[in-house]
């Protein structure tokens, strides 16, 4: 192991900033209480078993023949590292989208002013969309997406991108990631529109029993009735939402590997 790698140093370096770098920015791994020691092991791993089928030529008029580390390869290690980021950004807006749609209805619920902070997305996130964000990490994990990140889309990103080409397709991967903003807000708001409807309904019923016995004290009610509907309908729509989480990592997943495939003709051979 210790000799392959030792044989092709300056490219196995390039690659593994790319794995560090998506791995620092992916959902769970992320996290601060994720050991540095294991993140940088993982990505050494992940690198040593990608090396054999990754061809670097294109990268070979920037690495020095002694070896020696020049300002063309810092460069490309820099490129290497941005590749990662967006990778880890693109699957990180599949989870926003999780943690937004919670947003939307913890409002009407009455429990937006009950944020905690969310370890997945580092940010303060009330309850519905943290519960969300972690019920799509459990299928993220179980479905096993994992692996199928590290094997189709990591793959296929090192046989169609390297830093050379990211400077040609930055218009193409600009749009692809505010495409992937749009997104983001069109899956939270499939997501929470049955939940804000229903909230919606008991809302307007609220106020024209409020109107009509206006001796009752709905307003104490209300929130308690709104609490327990909204409890009820996630437990109710429960499958429906795992489902549509795979999809989304489906969806996902193909619009990475698609965009990979479209830039392989301008890779230059990497």
């Amino acid at each position: 192991m210790i000799d392959g790698i030792l044989q092709r140093a300056p490219v196995f370096l390039l690659m593994y900033v790319r794995c560090l770098a998506m791995l620092m920015t992916l959902p769970l791994f992320s996290m601060r209480t994720v050991s540095r020691t294991a993140k940088i092991a993982l990505a050494g791993y992940m690198t040593f078993i990608l090396l054999p089928s990754v061809d670097f030529s294109a990268y070979t008029p920037y690495i020095a023949g002694d070896g020696a580390f020049t300002l063309e390869f810092v460069l490309l290690a820099a490129g290497e590292g941005l590749i990662g980021v967006i990778i880890g950004f693109f699957v990180t807006l599949i989870f926003a989208a999780f943690s937004t749609a919670g947003q939307f209805f913890a409002f009407q619920m009455g429990f937006s002013a009950s944020e905690v902070y969310d370890s997945l997305s580092q940010v303060e996130n009330p309850l519905m969309g943290q519960f969300l964000n972690l019920v799509a990490m459990l299928v993220f994990m179980q479905n096993r997406w994992f692996q199928k990140l590290f094997a189709g889309v990591l793959a296929s990103s090192y046989a169609s991108l390297n830093a050379v080409s990211l400077v040609e397709s930055r218009s193409r991967i600009v749009r692809f990631l505010v495409s992937g903003l749009t997104g983001l807000f069109a899956d939270a708001l499939v997501i929470s529109l049955p939940i804000i409807g229903t909230l919606l309904m008991i809302s307007i019923c609220t106020g024209l029993l409020s109107k009509a016995a206006p001796q009752m004290n709905l307003l104490s009610e209300g929130f308690p009735v709104m609490i327990l509907v909204s409890f009820l309908l996630v437990m109710w729509l429960m499958p429906s939402l795992c489902d549509f989480f795979i999809r989304s990592f489906s969806r996902g997943f193909s619009e990475l590997h698609n965009l990979f495939m479209t830039l392989r003709g301008g890779a230059g051979g990497g």
